[in-house]
């Protein structure tokens, strides 16, 4: 298991009881694991411990077997908000990070036109940020990330911003591109019916209990589709007991 987390909790300074309380979970090799939940349920914090952003107050978090203790190249975050710099054209935002690991500039081009055409960006690579919409940007920040190799992807919510339409269509091709490259992904979604076109597993977070309330593999063939019964039984089963939750 790339990434374990052992008896972890978390209380922050200001508040006299625990965000998350004794999660222990493991995430495989090339599995993508979301998480689900409540507001204020511990999502982000959780997420935020696996990037080293937060330290646990309570428990270990080990990568390939190391401690956790700060962030690193070996976790590269993607947010809900794209983060892009708007004095880069596409292809240096897409280079960026490499260039900043030191990768060598024949090497860091080649890939970066890899991925955008990957996310079907080619022919918009020496266009600036203010020239693409908002869904453009974040398949843009999506190929940024994935250039970094890391060891696991996280990500926190990132089409949620979008609207309905462009959150499906880059869902789909998250699913492609992880069908393709087997990419460890930690995923935190509000959307239970995202998670299950997405994950492998899908991890229910409970205010009430202050931990993991359940798990459930999503047994289903790819691609996936929102109309298909077993897909529907999925996300009733998830969604009750993400409602049933009363922190």
């Amino acid at each position: 298991m790339p990434l374990t987390l052992s008896n972890v909790s978390k209380i922050f300074a200001d508040s006299e009881h625990a965000t998350l309380k004794h999660i222990n979970l493991s995430i495989a090799d090339g599995e993508f694991l979301c998480v689900v939940g409540k507001s204020g349920c511990g999502k982000s914090t959780l997420l935020n411990l696996i990037a080293g952003l937060e330290m646990p107050t309570e428990g270990e978090i080990l990568l390939d077997g190391k401690p956790v203790t700060a962030p690193g190249a070996d976790r590269v975050v993607m947010f809900q908000e794209h983060a892009l710099y708007p004095w880069l054209n596409v292809m240096e935002n897409v280079a960026f990070g490499m260039q900043l690991a030191g990768v060598p500039k024949k090497q860091r081009e080649e890939t970066a036109l890899r991925y955008l055409e990957l996310m079907q960006l080619s022919d918009y690579k020496d266009y600036y940020i203010h020239q693409l919409s908002g869904g453009m940007r974040q398949r843009v920040n999506l190929a940024r990330s994935l250039t970094m190799d890391s060891r696991i992807l996280l990500m926190d919510e990132p089409f949620s911003a979008l609207d309905k339409q462009t959150s499906n269509r880059l869902r789909a091709e998250l699913q492609d591109i992880c069908m393709q490259t087997r990419r460890t992904v930690f995923f935190i979604t509000h959307s239970v019916e995202e998670a299950v076109y997405l994950a492998d597993r899908v991890v229910v977070l409970s205010a009430a209990k202050k931990g993991i309330a359940e798990i459930v593999p999503i047994e289903l063939p790819r691609p996936r589709h929102v109309y298909d019964e077993a897909f529907i039984e999925y996300r009733r089963q998830i969604l009750e007991e993400v409602q049933e939750d009363k922190g």
